[in-house]
């Protein structure tokens, strides 16, 4: 727990008890995630500023320590209770903000050598333990609140964008993807659908000029089409909506081409 040993030393003179020394630890845990002792008490006091040391006389009572904690950017501030019961110390912490708290409760022994606490190097014992059942019994709840309100206008912001009736929706469906077609620029491709014998690879023998993966020329309809339009039938820039199959006429394999298996077969 680096940076106790020189608080600890700071506070030596008005630890006279166990739980002293316990109050401490926690403290220190405190500071390391960010929050600054404002004093004593339940009210502040005049010309409180934060602090990582302790405050003065914050051992006057060992029955119930009453400590207050800010944040260092000001978004939380903490009213901590430590409340001994026989041998054990309850820490009830609440956020005055929310007013949200959360407690935890600690077995003096556990973490204190009594016999030590002139010896910072023998007074805590389990100090990992210690700092888990601290972080995760006091600040991740309290700090939940308020990484959800950060959280929180971000979801609304989403919500509204899902439910904007103007927005434009994807071009493209959700779980469905274009067709990929096999790329032009590798000349090995060619051929290699008919090493395939699961036929799951691109690239026969039979090349299509329509599949090469190079731009067709357009057809522009104020030039004609030879038998079935004149030029000039159709004006220039005019929307033309064909009236045969698209890709009629032009040059290319026939997909009928080839003649099926067994064709001269006359039981087929």
């Amino acid at each position: 727990m680096a940076g106790l040993e020189p608080l600890y030393a700071w506070a030596r003179p008005a630890i006279s008890r166990p739980q002293d020394a316990l109050v401490c630890g926690v403290h220190w845990e405190l500071v390391r995630h960010g929050y600054r002792c404002l004093g004593t008490g339940d009210q502040p006091g005049p010309d409180e500023r934060k602090s990582e040391l302790l405050p003065a006389g914050w051992e006057a009572n060992k029955e119930v320590y009453t400590l207050r904690y800010k944040s260092t950017d000001d978004a939380l501030e903490l009213l901590l209770k430590a409340i001994m019961v026989e041998d054990s110390m309850i820490l009830n912490v609440m956020d005055r903000g929310s007013q949200k708290v959360a407690d935890v409760t600690l077995a003096v022994a556990d973490y204190i050598n009594p016999e030590h606490l002139d010896d910072f190097h023998k007074v805590y014992k389990n100090t990992e333990e210690l700092r888990t059942r601290i972080t995760s019994g006091i600040l991740a709840p309290l700090g939940a609140s308020a990484e959800k309100a950060k959280k929180e206008p971000e979801s609304e912001k989403d919500l509204q964008r899902d439910d904007d009736p103007l927005r434009i929706p994807p071009r493209q469906p959700a779980g469905t993807r274009a067709p990929s077609w096999p790329s032009s620029v590798n000349p090995f491709v060619v051929g290699g659908g008919d090493l395939d014998p699961l036929g799951g690879r691109s690239g026969g023998m039979i090349v299509d000029p329509l599949r090469s993966g190079f731009r067709q020329p357009g057809i522009d309809p104020s030039s004609g089409i030879p038998g079935r339009l004149p030029p000039g039938a159709v004006p220039p820039g005019a929307r033309f909506d064909p009236f045969s199959p698209l890709g009629a006429g032009r040059p290319g394999p026939d997909p009928d081409h080839l003649p099926p298996p067994g064709y001269d077969d006359m039981f087929m």
